[in-house]
């Protein structure tokens, strides 16, 4: 796997483009650190200190880190499909099959890259979450700083999972425009569904069925954190009240997209005659 990994890292390197998405999608997720300090005034008659209305005190800053986090991975997802159509545009899909490498140790070098960078990226936003928190909150006690540290789990397979999506349109379509072009449609789609299972369903079941489709359960694994915020100022309205929690059948089912999106890929280019 190693050796497979380092096949695909020099690829990337040597691309100019594919090394700034990287640098940006590393660099990004510091912004969380700017978002802590930022203090908004409105018109003089009060000022909004994020720090200070605890979001970024432990344990609930390992939900806050990881939803804003997540909203910067379409930097990398650029360079996913960029990877893949960049081997079919240089040819070089064909003298890598040429030079012994077979098709699933293809398909598995695009899949280290993706865990590896989404192994990376998860460390650092750790980092940058202790930093944060240790800074904000009181508390120093280790059982109660890492309570909700699964939030880190569920950046990570978000990661992993959104990337193998973006793997397979990449292999699918074979253009990184169309590509993430399908992905916007991709979306669209699932609203689609949605819309139609609940004019024959009630709300709840459609929403249920909703969660299994592939961006919505990659989305359901870190919810919003903003009612979860008024319900600690608002603690005795219910209208806030919601379940923000990790849940592993959430996990489970991202991960066996993951299964299925990196199958596909394999199995369209072991059909396709290149």
């Amino acid at each position: 796997m190693l050796r497979l990994l380092s096949i695909e890292l020099q690829k990337l390197l040597e691309n100019r483009t594919s090394k700034i998405l990287i640098f940006s999608s590393f660099i990004l997720p510091f912004f969380v650190i700017v978002l802590s300090s930022i203090k908004i005034n409105f018109f003089g008659y009060f000022t909004l200190d994020l720090g200070s209305v605890g979001i970024f005190d432990f344990p609930s800053i390992w939900h806050t880190t990881t939803f804003f986090a997540a909203q910067f991975k379409l930097f990398f997802a650029v360079v996913v499909v960029s990877m893949v159509a960049n081997e079919y545009s240089n040819k070089t899909l064909k003298q890598n099959l040429i030079d012994g490498l077979s098709k699933k140790e293809f398909i598995l070098t695009k899949f280290s890259a993706i865990v590896f960078f989404s192994l990376v990226s998860t460390v650092l936003i750790g980092l940058i979450t202790l930093v944060i928190g240790l800074y904000y909150s009181g508390q120093s006690e280790a059982y109660y700083m890492f309570s909700e540290s699964i939030f880190l789990l569920a950046y990570f397979v978000k990661l992993v999972g959104f990337f193998s999506l973006c793997l397979f349109l990449g292999m699918l379509i074979k253009r990184s425009a169309f590509a993430l072009g399908f992905l916007f449609l991709l979306f669209i789609l699932e609203w689609i569904g949605y819309l139609v299972i609940l004019k024959n369903t009630t709300e709840e079941i459609a929403t249920q069925i909703q969660n299994f489709f592939p961006l919505k359960s990659m989305w359901k694994l870190i919810d919003e954190p903003f009612r979860r915020i008024a319900s600690t100022k608002i603690p005795m309205n219910e209208e806030f009240l919601y379940d923000y929690a990790v849940h592993w059948h959430e996990i489970a089912i991202v991960l066996v997209w993951t299964t299925l999106f990196i199958y596909w890929s394999y199995a369209l280019l072991k059909k396709r005659d290149l």
